[in-house]
């Protein structure tokens, strides 16, 4: 079984379409904790009426890595699944995941999605064809629930056969890197690297950094790494048109430069198509 954890501040439709396309495509059972950090727009009272969902209230909006290390906390099961709530999942999304992961011994990996793919100019790509579409569309009608799947079928044609497709072209490679909108970390590889780092806003991309130095230094985990048949849909940067509230904890945070030295971080990512 799998622990999501998902940590939201509004966007009210777009968490109906996340958690929608969760029960609709996901094949193994799985929990979902959703880290609510003080949200208005009826984002907490939607999935305090799920009864399968687990809601933790935060008195105020916290970073990510404090709310990841939360969910942390409550998760009953053995993999650990961290997901932006700007997501939308393929069809058995993670029972293709996990077989990739299991073939390849990895403890942790994300999934494809539109900001991160197979290499560097296929996500050039990507992300232009997602700009030129979500741009003017969100500009004009916002992320009302029939225009999140409007630019989601613009940019895909038929989902589920786009997702098959990139299935059967890439089946069970991987590439090394990490896509911060979803993290799949088992229990192993949380106890081999520890908690996420909560100075870090930029948590996803320490947790690649630290877990490609152990696989230099140590050799117990292997680095971070895409799956790049499993492909999921992010709404880049719909987030980032929320006004949210200061961080409780923001006193605490730093940024990525002031925990990593830059030529030792430079070849951390070295190979990886992720940059400083």
């Amino acid at each position: 079984m799998l622990s999501i954890i998902t940590a939201i501040y509004n966007l009210r439709d777009m968490n109906r379409l996340y958690y929608e396309s969760l029960k609709k495509y996901t094949y193994h059972p799985f929990e979902l904790i959703i880290i609510d950090n003080g949200s208005t727009d009826g984002s907490l009272e939607y999935f305090e009426s799920k009864p399968d969902v687990i809601v933790i209230k935060n008195d105020g909006n916290y970073s990510y890595p404090y709310c990841q290390n939360i969910g942390i906390k409550h998760a009953k099961y053995d993999m650990l699944i961290f997901m932006n709530n700007d997501i939308v999942v393929s069809k058995h999304w993670d029972k293709h995941a996990l077989s990739i992961m299991q073939e390849h011994n990895l403890d942790i990996a994300t999934c494809v999605a539109t900001d991160r793919i197979e290499t560097d100019e296929a996500t050039y790509k990507s992300r232009k064809r997602w700009k030129r579409i979500r741009i003017p569309l969100l500009s004009m009608f916002g992320s009302r629930y029939w225009n999140l799947n409007l630019m989601q079928n613009l940019m895909y044609g038929n989902w589920e056969t786009f997702t098959e497709n990139r299935l059967a072209q890439f089946g069970n490679k991987i590439r090394l890197g990490i896509s911060g909108s979803n993290v799949l970390l088992t229990r192993k590889g949380l106890e081999t690297i520890g908690l996420w780092d909560e100075r870090i806003q930029a948590a996803d991309f320490d947790i690649f950094m630290r877990t490609r130095k152990r696989f230099i230094e140590v050799g117990d985990i292997q680095p971070a790494q895409l799956l790049l048949g499993v492909y999921l849909h992010h709404y880049c940067r719909l987030t980032m048109k929320q006004k949210y509230p200061p961080f409780k904890d923001g006193a605490n945070i730093i940024s990525i430069n002031q925990k990593w030295d830059k030529i030792e971080a430079q070849n951390l990512v070295k190979d990886s198509g992720l940059f400083l």
